[in-house]
Parts: structure tokens; sequence; C-alpha cells
């Protein structure tokens, strides 16, 4: 299972989350800049590619940017 923190892909639909907590036998994942996690069973999570973990990062910092006074 993915530790919390890191970053996932959801086999069933190809998106890209950051592991946020193992719930019973389901990881949450919680897309870039928050909004609502979703479940995955974690026969289906694959590790996000460097380009993939890239690209989920700067939209991060940019979502925290403009959070910023």
């Amino acid at each position: 299972m993915p530790p919390p923190g890191s970053y996932a892909v959801d086999g069933r639909d190809g998106r890209v989350g950051r592991v946020v907590a193992h719930q019973g036998p389901l990881v949450q994942l919680r897309e870039p800049g928050g909004g609502r996690p979703w479940a995955c069973p974690p026969h289906l999570l694959r590790p996000a590619a460097p380009s993939a973990v890239l690209a989920v990062r700067l939209r991060e910092l940019n979502w925290e940017s403009r959070m910023i006074p």
C-alpha cells in the first residue's frame, strides 16, 4: 500500500491523487489543491510517474499561491 503523502494513479479512471489515509481495505486519495477525497481499492492503484507528480505538484503550488493574501 502506498504511504500517506505519496502520489498514486487510480487505475479506474487515471486520476492522480495524494494518498491521505488508509480506511479499512481502501486507500483515500485527494486531488491536488484539495477537494473531496475518494476511495480506491489498493490493487487498482499504481505509482504515479515522475512527470505526473511534477504536474500535480505544480497545480498544488499554483492553488496554494492563490490562497495566500
